[in-house]
Formats: C-alpha cells, sequence, structure tokens
C-alpha cells in the first residue's frame, strides 16, 4: 500500500559487514584488562570492532561517517565509547574528540574516568597519549598536537612511542570554537580522526530547523567537522528520537546504526515496569507539588520513600556491605525552591528520627517510629527475602544508618553545581533537579523520590530522568521508584516504545542496510511526543491503529501507478477462494460481498499489502505504521490469520473524488436509514462487514469520477484494513523521509 521495500516482515540473520576490520592491539588488551568487567570485556571487544568497521578506515585519506550509537539510560555507554578510543589508538587514529556534556561537572567527569581507565596517569606504562580538556587556541597546545602528529608521521618512530591526541571538550559554542581554531592551524592531511560525542541527542542537534535557522552550537560542530577532511563522528545517546527524526541530508544525520546490550546486572525500564512492578509506588496527586497545591509540609510518600532508605542502609551496615554507596534521589520539581523545601523536610525529619531514637525504649514517639520502621521493613522484605536481617536485629542501627547519611542539595543556585564526593560518606541523600539527569552518575542508587509531571512530554527528556536505572542486579530488592502516576504511565508506555525502536533499528544493524533506509517510524503513547519539535524538519503524526478501519483517503493515482496495482490485486484474489457472505435476502447486488476465510496474515502482507503503492504522505505515514504493526503481529504468531472481503463480490462501484483526489465516501453506508428504529436492518453499512476479533481486509472495486461526472480513474482498486483492539499499538511516523 506504499512503499515498503524497507518493512521487514521476517528477521534477517546478515551480520554487519563493516567498510574495514580494525585489530585489536595492546592499548585495547590494556584497557579491557584494566578497566572493565570481566564478564563484559567480550562483548565490549565485539561492539568497539563492529562500530569502528562502520567508520572512515584509516587507510582513506579523507571522508567521514556518522554513526548513531544506542544504549539504555546509565547501561555502560560511556565504557562503550572508551573502548572503541583504545580499538581507534590501535589502528592508527592520531586524535580522538569527546565532546562531553553541557556543564562543567560533566566534562570534568568524563576527562577524570577517561584519564583513570585508559591508565593516562600510570606512570608504568608508555606515554601513548596527549590529553587536552578545552584547549585552547594558542602556541602550546598547537605544539603538543603537532609534535604527536609528527610522531605519526616519522616511520622510525616506534608505536609505543607515537601518542594519540585525546581532546575532551565542552559541548558550548565559545569551547568548540576554539578548538575548530585550533586544530584549523594543523596540516590534518592523512589524519585519522574519531569524534564521540556524548549525550548527542543534548545540544548537538540544530535548536533552530523549525525556524529555518542555525542554533550556535550545531554551527560551531559543522565548522569543527568540516577542519578535518577524514574522520567518523559517533553519536551516543540512550534516546535516539531526535537523531532519528531530523532530516536525513543533515550532517548529524546518522549513517549507520550500533544498537549495546546491557550485560546481565543491568536493570532497566523493563525490569522495573514490566518484571518488577512492586518496585514502583504511586504517589497520590494531593502529595504532588504544584502552583494550585503548594506543599506546607513534608508529604507521607516522602516519609515512607526515606524510612524505606533508611531500613536499606541499616540493612547494609548489619551485612557488613558498606564499602560502596548507596543513595536516594529526590527530584521534585525544577524550581529551586522547592528543591529547599525538600531538603529541609528531610534534614529535619532525619534529625527528628535521631533524636526519638535516642530517648527511653517506652517513649511513645520513639515506638510510634520504630513501628513506621517496621512496615518500611516488611515492604522490603517482599523484595529482599530472607537476605533481609530481621526487624530487631535492625533496630539497633537505625541511628548509626541516620549518621551514616549526608544531605546535599544539587542545583545551581550557589553559581554552580557542587560536587558529590562520594568517598566521604556510604549513604547519600540528593536533591535536585535538571542538574541530575542527563549524564550524572548517581552511585548505588536505591530510593528515587519524584513527584514531577511529565510536562510536555517529550519521550526522550522523560527517559533521560530516569537514574534509577542501571547495573544493580545485586541489590534491586532495596530499590524502590515513588512516581507521580502520569509520569509512571509515561515510564510504562516508554518501555513499550523503546523496545519496538530498538528492535527496528537491530533489523537495520543485522542487515547491514544504510541507517536513511529506515522508516522513520515507531510505537509511541499518544501521550509523549517523541523529542523537541525545534530540531525536526519534518513533522510526525501520532497514528493511533485501535478497532478502526485503515484506508486511503487519497486514491486517485497516475494511470500507471493505477495499472500496477490492478496487476497485484488481481493475481490475489486469483490465488484465494472467495464464498458469498450472509446477510438480509433483501439486500441489493452492491451489498452482497464474497470472503475468503483464514487467509494466511504472511501471504497478505507479502502479496497484497506490501507491494500495493500509495501516493498521499500522510496515508503512507498512516500505511506504514499499519504494516509495521501487522509485522510485529506476525512475530508475536506465525500463523495469524484474516478475513478478506471483495466488496459487491467484485461488482464495481462508482464513488466521487474531490480536485486533490481524495475520495469522497469509500464506505456505504447503513440501509435502509429511515425509519430510525428500522436502520440497518438491512444492511448495515461497509464498516460494519468485517470480523470483529480479527484482522479484516476489504477490496474495493472502484470507477472513480470527478465533480463534472467525468470517469477520472477507472478499474482502480482500493484497500481498507481493520486491525482489532487486541493488537492495536499508537506508532509515531514521519513524512517526508
Amino acid at each position: 500500500m506504499t512503499d515498503t521495500s524497507n518493512v521487514t516482515i521476517t528477521t534477517q540473520e546478515a551480520h554487519v559487514a563493516g567498510s574495514w576490520t580494525p585489530h585489536v592491539g595492546q592499548e585495547t588488551m590494556d584497557f579491557l584488562s584494566r578497566s572493565a568487567p570481566a564478564e563484559s570485556r567480550e562483548s565490549l571487544e565485539a561492539d568497539a570492532i563492529s562500530i569502528l568497521s562502520k567508520g572512515v578506515s584509516p587507510e582513506e585519506i579523507q571522508g567521514s561517517q556518522t554513526g548513531l550509537v544506542i544504549g539504555y539510560v546509565q547501561s555502560g555507554k560511556t565504557m562503550s565509547f572508551e573502548t572503541v578510543t583504545a580499538l581507534a589508538r590501535d589502528n592508527s587514529f592520531q586524535i580522538v574528540i569527546v565532546i562531553a556534556g553541557v556543564t562543567t561537572n560533566l566534562l570534568n567527569q568524563s576527562t577524570e574516568r577517561l584519564a583513570n581507565d585508559l591508565g593516562l596517569r600510570d606512570p608504568s606504562r608508555p606515554r601513548r597519549w596527549v590529553q587536552l580538556e578545552n584547549p585552547s587556541n594558542n602556541d602550546d597546545s598547537v605544539q603538543f598536537i603537532n609534535s604527536a602528529l609528527e610522531d605519526w608521521r616519522d616511520p622510525d618512530t616506534p608505536d609505543d612511542l607515537r601518542r594519540t591526541v585525546l581532546v575532551t571538550v565542552l559541548k558550548q559554542h565559545q569551547r568548540l570554537g576554539h578548538l575548530t581554531s585550533l586544530l584549523d592551524r594543523l596540516d590534518l592531511a592523512g589524519v585519522s580522526v574519531l569524534i564521540v560525542d556524548d549525550e548527542a541527542d543534548q545540544a548537538s542537534l540544530n535548536n533552530e530547523t523549525s525556524q529555518d535557522s542555525e542554533s550556535t552550537t550545531y554551527t560551531r560542530l559543522m565548522e569543527l567537522r568540516a577542519v578535518i577532511p577524514q574522520h567518523t563522528y559517533l553519536q551516543y545517546t540512550a534516546t535516539p528520537q531526535a537523531p532519528l527524526l531530523i532530516n536525513i541530508i543533515d550532517s548529524l544525520s546518522p549513517n549507520f546504526v550500533e544498537v549495546l546490550e546491557p550485560g546481565a546486572a543491568y536493570v532497566g525500564g523493563r525490569d522495573f515496569f514490566k518484571e518488577s512492578p512492586h518496585l514502583i509506588k504511586s504517589i497520590p496527586p494531593g502529595e504532588v507539588p504544584t502552583r494550585n497545591n503548594p506543599l506546607v509540609e513534608p508529604p507521607e510518600t516522602l516519609l515512607d520513600a526515606l524510612r524505606v532508605f533508611i531500613v536499606g542502609i541499616a540493612a547494609a551496615i548489619e551485612l557488613g556491605e558498606s564499602r560502596g554507596n548507596r543513595s536516594m534521589l529526590v527530584h521534585p520539581s525544577h524550581l529551586t525552591a522547592q528543591h529547599n523545601d525538600f531538603y529541609n523536610w528531610i534534614r529535619d525529619s532525619l534529625e527528628d528520627w535521631k533524636s526519638c531514637l535516642s530517648q527511653a525504649d517506652h517513649d511513645p514517639d520513639r515506638q510510634e517510629l520504630l513501628e513506621a520502621l517496621r512496615v518500611a521493613h516488611s515492604e522490603l522484605q517482599l523484595t529482599v527475602g530472607d537476605d533481609l536481617p530481621p526487624f530487631d536485629q535492625l533496630a539497633r542501627r537505625f541511628r548509626i544508618a541516620m549518621n551514616r547519611v549526608q544531605i546535599m542539595e544539587v542545583n545551581a543556585t550557589s553559581g554552580k553545581t557542587p560536587k558529590v564526593d562520594w568517598p566521604n560518606s556510604f549513604g547519600w541523600i540528593l536533591v535536585g533537579g535538571a542538574a541530575m539527569d542527563r549524564g550524572f552518575t548517581i552511585e548505588g542508587l536505591t530510593v528515587t523520590y519524584m513527584p514531577r509531571g511529565i510536562g510536555v512530554g517529550n519521550a526522550d527528556t522523560i527517559q533521560q530522568r530516569a537514574r534509577f536505572f542501571g547495573y544493580k542486579r545485586g541489590y534491586l530488592g532495596y530499590c524502590r521508584v515513588y512516581l507521580e502516576d502520569g509520569t509512571k504511565q509515561a515510564f510504562e508506555d516508554y518501555v513499550d516504545h523503546e523496545e519496538d525502536i530498538r528492535s527496528q533499528l537491530v533489523a537495520v544493524q543485522d542487515a547491514g542496510q544504510p541507517l536513511n533506509s529506515w522508516k522513520r517510524a515507531f510505537v509511541m503513547s499518544n501521550a509523549l511526543q517523541p523529542c523537541r519539535d525545534s530540531v525536526l524538519d519534518f513533522d510526525y503524526m501520532h497514528v493511533p491503529l485501535a478497532s478502526r478501519w485503515i484506508a486511503p483517503r487519497f486514491v486517485l493515482a497516475t494511470p500507471e501507478l493505477t495499472a500496477a496495482n490492478r496487476a497485484h490485486v488481481q493475481s490475489f484474489i486469483r490465488s484465494q477462494t472467495f464464498v458469498p457472505d450472509d446477510g438480509n435476502p433483501d439486500r441489493t447486488e452492491i451489498q452482497r460481498h464474497a470472503f475468503a476465510d483464514a487467509v494466511s496474515l504472511q501471504s497478505v502482507m507479502e502479496n497484497l499489502l506490501v507491494p500495493f503503492r500509495l501516493t498521499g504522505a500522510t496515508d503512507s505515514q498512516r500505511n506504514t505504521a499499519l504494516l509495521l504493526q501487522l509485522s510485529k503481529v506476525l512475530e508475536n504468531n506465525p500463523e495469524e490469520t484474516c478475513r478478506v472481503y471483495q466488496m459487491s463480490a467484485g461488482q464495481k462501484r462508482l464513488r466521487g473524488i474531490g480536485n486533490d483526489g481524495e475520495i469522497k465516501n469509500l464506505y456505504q453506508g447503513e440501509a435502509p436509514v429511515r425509519p430510525l428504529a428500522q436502520r440497518g436492518t438491512v444492511y448495515p453499512g461497509d464498516q460494519a462487514i468485517k470480523d470483529g476479533d480479527r484482522i479484516t481486509v476489504q477490496i474495493h472495486y472502484l470507477d472513480l469520477r470527478d465533480d463534472a461526472d467525468r470517469i477520472v480513474s477507472p478499474d482502480t482498486y482500493v484497500i481498507s484494513v481493520y486491525l482489532p483492539g487486541r493488537l492495536a499499538e499508537n506508532y509515531v511516523v514521519q513524512q517526508g523521509q
């Protein structure tokens, strides 16, 4: 029903074929043995080889490739690009640039981690790297880089003495401008460069596309790429909606994709919202701070969360597991005033509790607090089980646990976001907002309290707030996530969206197809939108498919296309056996149909729906969503069948069209129309001709006439498909791609 050459019906087994084959050398092996978990080394190496092989080979003099690398939130994307960085060094890449976050904190975090994980400060290792952070366009920086490049040009320089330049730079237009000016002073002919854009969907993309202009950071990135003749640009993100939906002719639109699979210890959206829903707790509307509902005291669910956290801290101390960190995240709002309210409530509550625990055993306040902590203990016992020490054993640890907790407000009210000094305390309670969203690592996060709504509903923004995802299988039972109901539903919807988009991209990856061949269509709740509109050239539409007919509106096509569609439909009809349908004997001939029952959906897809072509952009979007959903139905049940009707048993009907080719009324209505009590008793109308619980296909054979009663398209077929509610999803589909 449209151009569907990229709609996958069955999974392809083809291995991704890169343009060249990187070799694993000493740098990669050293990095993996030093910094990667033993159980992850093999997959990290394989992924890095696959990613780098799709970029520009170091043997090429010039050229560029843009790749999209997708992981889950908190799933190890940094470890992946560190492996790729080490592998690039082994394969004679002379410069690696890591564009590392939009805040100084995130830049420093990335710079420090790269230095530690790559062993840059280990005096026992050869000096294989020159590390520069936010370099300026000055003679010192030119000298550092030039001397390193000269080592690569000199064939007599041993490999261990050749140094790769590692640049970490803030994703900010001035810093990017300084780096571009610096590189423009160098001779980069024949120099292989790897650029890693961490959190690539943030700030990098053109935020003024919808205004037919360019944002400053985007312009600086384009200028940076322009001065590097040969480079591979890797976009790392857990929320790929924006990079996928930007115009495919944009320089930041990726050519290839790599979908990363996390290790077995990873806990993500499916674990929390599908497999372990008991870990998710609802915050009632009355406890959500809003303009119309200002809170004047700590909400009860906040205190519940705090008690669960304290019991978990006490258990870790009792079990001798207090060497790392356990954390609680409180994310009430984007407003710093509310951060301060929650900070004060938590601080005051802990002080009151410590005071209560200092009282005599018979003190009523002490007894009331212990009873509330006993409830929290029972809550944790549901998921921790017998590994949780008995309450009476933990009771003597509660005051110690509270003393081991540091409370911190994490925002920029003091001018810059403070740094968390994790080694200084076992337990942390962090209160803040956007500063703890994207890229911010919270060590040992167990309890999250987020009474914040979904706002405008950007799917990528909502997902980036999920700091509670991560490698925490070993202490998952201690985790709890308290959410406002709308946000809880948004996360549940996002899980379906994320898994759908990843499965589609894995199919593209495994087939070795370029990413620009993929139809931009994926499952998404109507409550969400994929990303900020400002980065998109083309509109997208939500396509609901529940219990409704999907049929084209614009049916007038060229004679060649109409003839090709006719041939496909008639060939399919000849392959089936149709029988008359039952109905009121007073029906007219045009109201009597023929149907083929229990027809293989696989056959209908391959021989009827996929070859059929449409012309209208909106029709193509809707039909792409339909075909993707039918493909998903087949994945779940390859034996799915449907009913196919030849409307009017193959007799031709007459339908009017407007000047734009839009059909005025495809479906015949009920008969009789009056009297009202007898409406539809002879014929219920075309849209009632279906099997209510199965997929139904109607084939309409038409002559199309214009407003002057001229037949402008004879012998035209139109196909309509009904999808029952049990099989329906909502899809987002983009036009213009």
